[in-house]
């Protein structure tokens, strides 16, 4: 089936929140690509895409100006990307992204996740290693646009791998090619839906229904906390 059919399985595998989440997520994302990269979208090539993801979020044009100007004012709570790993009930593995302005309480949190559900907190890298980490666009294809032929040329970009889906066109590549692809994209004129990160398991574990179950309440728990972006895991849907 191919590396393609992998991927799209794969993104069902990653755990996004209710639309509201989504927008204070995007917010976060702004606040911490303007403290790197500046304010001004010519110049960050992040934050257009963050205003691209935004607008594929359905996020308001105002809801995205105010999250600018709030990173550039004094009153931006300094936020923090930190990845937690942990295993779930069963030895599901699970990587956990945040964003917060307070690591302590958020540690606090995603540990008590874990042991109410019965799951465990783990140590940096005890599950990192179960995931490849990929970047993935989302454009529009053009009329008469052959799939094979942009492959074949994007391969150099670091691209690995591209397929229709809807009518849209993913595209996979490796982690440290976002930039380079983002560019090539950009000065072809292809356009972009949405772009980001996704980390990918090498290997997924098989459930019964029971395991299953207690492994959504524990997922159902990391959607609920405004901290948590992104979950991750290897269970077998």
């Amino acid at each position: 089936m191919g590396r393609a059919f992998e991927y799209r399985k794969a993104r069902k595998m990653k755990r996004w929140g209710a639309m509201a989440k989504t927008f204070t997520r995007i917010g976060k994302e702004i606040a911490i690509c303007i403290k790197t990269g500046g304010p001004d979208p010519i110049s960050n090539s992040r934050l257009r895409v963050l205003m691209q993801n935004a607008k594929a979020a359905s996020m308001p044009k105002e809801n995205v100006e105010r999250a600018i100007k709030k990173a550039t004012s004094k009153d931006q709570a300094d936020y923090k990307e930190v990845v937690y790993e942990g295993y779930g009930p069963a030895g599901i593995a699970m990587l956990i992204e945040t964003a917060t302005d307070n690591p302590t309480r958020t540690v606090a949190n995603v540990r008590s996740y874990f042991t109410k559900m019965g799951g465990s907190l783990g140590t940096t890298g005890c599950v990192d290693y179960m995931f490849e980490r990929k970047c993935q666009f989302k454009i529009i294809g053009k009329p008469g646009l052959d799939i094979e032929e942009l492959e074949l040329e994007m391969i150099d970009f670091g691209v690995q791998e591209i397929f229709e889906e809807d009518e849209n066109i993913i595209i996979y590549g490796d982690f440290e090619a976002f930039g380079p692809i983002q560019k090539y994209l950009e000065e072809n004129n292809f356009e972009l839906v949405s772009a980001d990160f996704e980390r990918i398991p090498s290997e997924t574990k098989e459930l019964n229904e029971e395991q299953m179950a207690a492994n959504e309440k524990l997922l159902a728990k990391f959607d609920e906390d405004e901290d948590v972006t992104n979950v991750y895991h290897n269970m077998k849907e």
